[in-house]
């Protein structure tokens, strides 16, 4: 990834699913303060709300500078042939500004049910994602090819799909990862890989009350997602800590929760460990509720001036001293 690139992305952005819940024109307006605000990016996750093609142009639209970035885009939801020929639409429509997010919950061959919606098995998922990024490639373009291609990246999580988003695509898109996941990334990745990690806050000072939201937040996750549970186990922790009500030590380590002054070293920790960009999901006890007022108040303390942190290349920080 070049770094005119990483430029555009900035260091921190912003990742949210409230935008599914919220009407268009309300959108619309949100993305255009976030981007006023100097945001690098805004990250939108998908669920059973707005088609994340749609919700790209929606917010690619409604502002003129800021990358949209699909987190993620679930390659169950989408034939490869559809995918490749929507991100070059907007590829073309909005020139060096969208990033496609590729990923999806399936571990197994096994169909699933979502809010009794019939989700296709798609298989194990390194062969699945594997085969789909082929797919993507293979499909033929017969109208108008974006120059800058769009860029692409994996919600990778595992060594091996770390390894094949440095490979295939532009880098990597972990979710609900501690700081000690960046650093291994960064350390399978190699130095040249994007790595973009989303990190979950909790923008109150009364930190009884800020902390039962974040264990609100780690509680679901570990419940309904065996390939997150997966990932913290494989960090170390132990079934104590996802089993239940989840331990204090993992729910410090997955959402920053407190001032600003907390959320800002969390994210230069993310920074030094080697994350090229951190993209903050605001979290609140109305998880359908734009936190405008937590956004706008995080712009001002994270963002001017930026977070401290080592300003090595990736590359320099993986040498030993």
């Amino acid at each position: 990834m070049t770094d005119d690139a990483r430029n555009a992305l900035g260091r921190i952005g912003v990742w949210t699913l409230a935008y599914e819940e919220q009407p268009a024109g309300r959108v619309r307006e949100s993305a255009a303060e976030l981007e006023e605000l100097g945001y690098g990016a805004i990250w939108h996750g998908e669920a059973f709300g707005r088609d994340t093609v749609g919700q790209a142009w929606l917010l690619l639209s409604a502002t003129r500078r800021i990358t949209v970035a699909s987190g993620i885009a679930n390659i169950a939801f989408r034939d490869p042939i559809a995918m490749a020929g929507a991100t070059r639409t907007l590829g073309e429509a909005f020139p060096g500004r969208y990033l496609l997010g590729l990923g999806g919950h399936r571990v197994d061959d096994t169909a699933h049910e979502v809010d009794g919606y019939p989700v296709p098995a798609r298989g194990r998922a390194l062969a699945t994602m594997r085969s789909y990024l082929s797919a993507m490639d293979a499909t033929p373009a017969h109208g108008p090819v974006p120059d800058p291609a769009p860029r692409r990246v994996l919600a990778a999580l595992g060594p091996k799909m770390l390894r094949l988003a440095a490979e295939r695509t532009w880098g990597a898109h972990p979710y609900f990862v501690p700081v000690e996941h960046t650093a291994r990334a960064r350390a399978i990745m190699g130095p040249d890989a994007f790595l973009g990690v989303e990190q979950a806050v909790v923008l109150d000072t009364d930190l009884g009350r800020a902390r039962e939201v974040a264990e609100a937040h780690v509680a679901g996750y570990v419940a309904m997602a065996p390939h997150q549970r997966a990932n913290i186990l494989r960090l170390g922790f132990g079934e104590e800590d996802v089993t239940g009500r989840p331990s204090r030590r993992l729910v410090d380590a997955i959402v920053a929760y407190g001032g600003t002054e907390a959320i800002r070293r969390r994210v230069r920790e993310h920074l030094d460990a080697g994350a090229d960009h951190v993209c903050l999901q605001v979290l609140s006890a109305d998880p359908a509720a734009l936190p405008e007022r937590e956004w706008r108040e995080l712009a001002g303390a994270l963002l001017s001036p930026a977070p401290p942190r080592d300003d090595r290349r990736p590359a320099d920080r993986l040498r030993p001293n």
